[in-house]
């Protein structure tokens, strides 16, 4: 089979969210099919590393875009019913490639990963089509609507209904759809779109994060993430100001390190607070994570899956989490982790992981243990294969043989 693989970032090499998920589609897809990836890349740097991808896919094309210019491509979308979004990730290139590439040669199937790329496809007809939202986009804008200030929370609630009304449109043009979570499934379901749908979950590699002998740190907790990214930030500003002074009082030596790329300013400056690290950039996030008596993950903001959570427990790390965060993951607390909702509950729960050696060695194989059973590749992998041929099956009975572009 002959796939079309187009999503939003370009999925090599496999370092972020946005590009874990498609990079291991590609990978598992092209053991058995010959997959060509078109995606955008930002930078020359993106483009060079990016070219590691060609070893795990037939072909790829890259769409070279510059963020001055999609700025006002997001700009020129704002007194139109077209999200910002779609702007930010449309290049001009891309889509003549796709184009000319769909002309020229035939396709069994098109897999779009992202509802900000559905656009470049969105009228190919003919072919089956499934888009995997992942997230629906339009949620966490909304979301970030409740913590923006005015008059940006009046932007970003504009673009979550914006992006709302793009999701059901898109969803009735592809064959079927798809999310990360159950959750993030069940929004998509209440549309009540004609779109047959379905979910499978984000996976995490059980060898590379795995637990060692390394002695750990109980004085030391750690939150990973980009400190680029909205809801990483807030989530770290609330937490040392709210909830690190309580843990502090109770236990003088507890010291937090905030590991992740691209911390901004106001991030860097945590680092003035006592206890408080902000690291940056660093090559390698296990050898943090094998010292830390456990993983805090406050975030407020959350949509589906978030896979330092994953990362975390694959390494029997004990994960303290929000319970809107704990939604993405298939696992139960206290079971398997620690949920909590206010400083106090956060505080309770990090003492509880801290000052007990034996509850955090349960806590540690019982997480290791559900993400092996629950988030492996290949088990999630298997739900695509299936998925993939509900899409091949529904297309095949609707009937084939339309032009390839309305």
């Amino acid at each position: 089979m002959r796939v079309l693989y187009v999503c939003h970032r370009f999925p090599f090499p496999p370092k972020r969210g946005g590009k874990i998920r498609p990079f291991n589609m590609i990978r598992h897809l092209a053991r058995e099919h010959e997959v060509h990836v078109a995606s955008i890349v930002r930078s020359a740097a993106e483009a060079a590393e990016g070219e590691g991808l060609a070893k795990y896919c037939k072909g790829y094309a890259m769409g070279r875009v510059r963020d001055p210019v999609q700025a006002l491509r997001m700009v020129a979308r704002l007194p139109t019913p077209t999200p910002s979004s779609m702007g930010f990730f449309y290049s001009p290139g891309l889509a003549r490639e796709v184009r000319q590439t769909l002309a020229r040669e035939r396709f069994d199937l098109i897999f779009v990963h992202c509802s900000s790329v559905a656009q470049y496809v969105e009228d190919v007809a003919g072919i089956p089509k499934i888009l995997d939202f992942g997230d629906m986009d339009s949620q966490k804008w909304l979301d970030y609507a409740r913590y923006k200030p005015f008059p940006l929370s009046l932007g970003y609630w504009l673009e979550g209904r914006k992006m709302e009304r793009a999701e059901k449109r898109l969803a009735g043009r592809f064959d079927l759809c798809t999310a990360t979570t159950r959750a993030e499934w069940e929004t998509l379901e209440a549309y009540r779109t004609s779109a047959d749908s379905d979910w499978f979950p984000n996976g995490v590699d059980g060898e590379y994060f795995a637990p060692t002998d390394e002695p750990y740190d109980a004085d030391t907790i750690t939150f990973v993430g980009r400190m680029d990214y909205y809801p990483n930030q807030e989530c770290m500003f609330d937490f040392c100001a709210t909830t690190l002074p309580l843990l502090q009082a109770k236990r003088p030596a507890a010291k937090l390190l905030i590991v992740g790329a691209d911390p901004s300013p106001a991030v860097q400056r945590l680092s003035k607070l006592p206890g408080v690290t902000v690291t940056g950039s660093v090559p390698d996030v296990r050898p943090y994570l094998r010292r830390s008596a456990l993983m805090v993950a406050p975030l407020n903001i959350a949509r589906g899956t978030q896979n330092k959570i994953l990362e975390a427990m694959a390494m029997g790390v004990p994960v303290v989490t929000s319970r809107v965060a704990a939604g993405g993951v298939d696992a139960e607390a206290p079971e398997h982790f620690l949920a909590a909702s206010t400083p106090a509950e956060y505080v309770a729960a990090m003492l509880r992981v801290t000052e007990d050696p034996v509850e955090r060695r349960r806590l540690s194989a019982a997480g290791r243990a559900r993400m092996l059973d629950r988030h492996a590749w290949d088990k999630s992998m298997q739900r695509l294969d299936g998925i993939i041929d509900r899409c091949l099956a529904n297309h095949s009975r609707a009937g084939a043989g339309r032009p390839q572009v309305r």
